[in-house]
């Protein structure tokens, strides 16, 4: 599989890639900003995301609707996310309409008006946000996952913010945020779909008249001495039990990232996994458990979670440890070794056949690497992976004490507590 992309960097430092897609009728730009959670101070938690929010509410000379509708009125759509290290705005629309959307982005990037009176009723609108997560058990086990595994330390933090940060917050200092971390050396313009990349470069260099600016935003990196803690139970009123693990790895540009994707497909990414087949299909504990690969630059982990029955809990997590154990002691077979490389292949090709996956393959890449991996070279690297190369892995990573559980139970229950962090600690 091959992408058709190019790559110009415009006058102000902004990057621009394209992927030419000739066969379809639509396009999707996506305005890439290098910044995200990760980069927020405890006071300031949540204000990558609050700016998500504050500039779909108008600009200079649009209002909030007359965003939506230019873009909507013309039978296109448009989002937003932040992550930890990035945050991007993008559109779908048909492919004559292409200009007109990135014209609206870059207002939205370079004159949002942040009206004060907006700020606040977007507060309220944050809040309601998070009182929706916390209806969500996954996603409460996943945060308090996340604070074990980088504990005291921004990735640690929830994306979304506090109650308490998202009303301190004044518009003085999300101003001030926005100014200091949207920088041209960070934003990158991804565009995929029926365009011509000269003419988009010739617009984009047009509507994005901005300074050039000066270095990218620092991080707080992860170091060895970032404490991880063990085990951590929230109590809530619900029917399932809850179950988050983690063990904290390396970042997302170590080789061994390979093995470790055939070795998450292989552990539980799919109904053909382990878990799947012994938590779910032969002990009946689950509806739903899962693995997983999330890598920063500088860090990452394997996680696996799974909403079980609430009586057997501990019997469950004891199945998921006996197959991370089972993977670090004995080689995976011929046959699981090759499901696994033709469903990652598979997946990344599949997801890749849209405009909307391309611009954000090409935009991430481009953002996080310096560079615009080819989806067949990834592919190459994931069939020259051997059963030795993930027995390795497995050995060097699968070990309890790199281990950290977030569970989320209907009711207070401290043998359950002790049972688990007994488990991880062996």
């Amino acid at each position: 599989m091959h992408l058709t992309h190019s790559e110009t960097t415009l006058s102000s430092g902004i990057r621009v890639v394209t992927s030419h897609i000739p066969y379809v009728e639509s396009a999707a730009v996506g305005f890439w900003v290098g910044v995200g959670g990760r980069y927020e101070s405890k006071r300031m938690s949540g204000v990558s995301h609050f700016i998500e929010h504050l500039l779909f509410k108008g600009t200079q000379t649009r209002s909030a609707r007359a965003i939506s509708e230019a873009i909507e009125g013309r039978g296109g759509y448009f989002n937003a996310f932040t992550q930890e290290d990035a945050t991007c705005y993008y559109a779908r629309i048909s492919a004559e309409h292409v200009f007109h959307v990135m014209d609206i982005l870059a207002d939205m990037y370079v004159n949002p008006k942040f009206d004060a009176g907006d700020i606040d009723k977007e507060r309220r609108v944050i809040l309601e946000e998070i009182m929706m997560y916390r209806d969500q058990p996954h996603q409460l086990a996943q945060e308090d996952l996340s604070d074990l595994l980088w504990a005291n330390h921004p990735l640690g933090r929830t994306l979304i913010g506090t109650p308490a940060t998202v009303m301190r917050m004044t518009r003085e200092e999300i101003l001030g945020y926005k100014s200091k971390k949207y920088r041209p050396c960070n934003t990158v313009v991804a565009v995929a779909g029926k365009v011509d990349h000269e003419a988009c470069c010739a617009y984009l260099e047009k509507v994005l008249d901005v300074p050039r600016g000066s270095a990218e935003p620092k991080y707080l990196r992860v170091e060895r001495s970032t404490e991880q803690r063990d085990v951590s139970v929230r109590k809530k009123p619900i029917e399932q039990a809850h179950l988050a693990l983690g063990l904290r790895l390396f970042g997302r540009k170590d080789p061994r990232r390979y093995p470790l994707k055939l070795l998450s497909v292989i552990l539980g990414e799919n109904m053909s996994s382990r878990l799947f087949q012994v938590v779910r299909e032969r002990h009946g504990m689950a509806y739903s458990v899962h693995s997983g690969v999330h890598l920063y630059e500088d860090t990452g982990a394997l996680l696996i979670t799974a909403g079980l029955d609430r009586t057997r809990c501990v019997p469950a997590m004891k199945l998921i440890l006996r197959e991370l154990n089972r993977l670090a002691e004995k080689k995976v077979t011929a046959r699981e070794l090759k499901m696994a490389k033709d469903y990652a292949g598979g997946q990344l090709r599949i997801g890749l056949e849209g405009t909307s996956n391309q611009m954000i393959w090409v935009g991430e890449h481009l953002l996080t690497f310096g560079n615009v991996r080819q989806p067949q070279a990834i592919i190459d690297r994931l069939d020259a992976v051997t059963a030795d190369d993930i027995a390795k892995l497995a050995g060097q990573v699968l070990k309890t004490k790199r281990l950290s559980a977030a569970l989320l139970l209907p009711e207070e229950n401290r043998e359950t507590t002790e049972q688990v962090r007994e488990l991880i600690h062996g």
